[in-house]
């Protein structure tokens, strides 16, 4: 079993109620000393909180909200209550893409309407999200790369290391990053699974805009994928502070208020 798929079973069983290191092991069917790794990741990663001899889902877990949806509704594109917010920044976001871009949508609520923006447009959209290529399928103009993986089937996503070996081999002209919160200077996410292919994506693509609502700031997430200095284009929404605004237009980042 891929580690990406193991976590996704531990937190998955742990959804029914806390468990021990011996019993994940056996449901798992692999050693305790590989759960104890387990369980300490996704600890550091605040989906998890770890008890004496095994551990128990926390807020911030893949129970809760996150930038992919919840539990129940998944993606929730079209029925979150911030949809407004996301639609402005889809627009905002198109604006940007230039027919014959090589461009990358990530894992995330926005990124499908973004796709949906797109439609009947010469471009090149790369993604492991399958709420984009439901999006685009069928879609004769648009060329559509699907980055192989895990299927992650709450999130409707692909994951793992199949994900992060594809990723090495592309070169896009944008990426389009989805993130649970910026603080600190820095870009986070509550999601293990997701943040090495991110991370891998922001390293292929040319120039790197973040979506990031008012509600991201701070958000939540204790995955660092990158500090604002690594982002070009920072589009946001108007309940963003001031305070926010002015540090990254601070470093040289160009900032859209949609």
């Amino acid at each position: 079993m891929l580690l990406a798929q193991r976590h996704e079973r531990i937190l998955e069983t742990l959804s029914h109620g806390g468990q021990t290191v011996g019993q994940l092991a056996d449901a798992l069917q692999v050693s305790e000393s590989t759960i104890r790794r387990d369980l300490g990741v996704l600890a550091q990663a605040g989906r998890l909180e770890r008890q004496y001899g095994g551990a128990m889902l926390t807020n911030g877990s893949r129970a809760n909200v996150t930038d992919s949806g919840t539990e129940e509704d998944p993606l929730g594109v079209d029925v979150r209550p911030d949809l407004a917010l996301r639609q402005r920044m889809a627009r905002a976001a198109a604006e940007l893409v230039n027919n014959g871009d090589v461009i990358v949508l990530d894992i995330g609520s926005t990124t499908p309407l973004i796709a949906r923006e797109l439609k009947g447009r010469s471009v090149t959209i790369v993604t492991s999200s399958l709420a984009v290529v439901d999006e685009v399928r069928y879609d004769e103009v648009i060329d559509l790369v699907i980055l192989g993986g895990v299927l992650r089937r709450s999130y409707q996503s692909l994951v793992g290391p199949l994900t992060e070996l594809a990723t090495g081999h592309l070169s896009a002209d944008v990426m389009f990053l989805s993130c649970t919160g910026v603080r600190g200077g820095h870009v986070v996410d509550n999601m293990a699974v997701e943040a090495p292919i991110k991370q891998s994506l922001i390293a292929a693509s040319e120039r790197v805009v973040l979506l990031a609502s008012e509600r991201k700031f701070p958000g939540s997430g204790a995955m660092r994928l990158c500090t604002l200095n690594d982002i070009d284009v920072l589009i946001t929404t108007t309940g963003t502070s001031e305070e926010e605004l002015e540090f990254s237009r601070g470093i040289g980042r160009k900032v859209i208020i949609a």
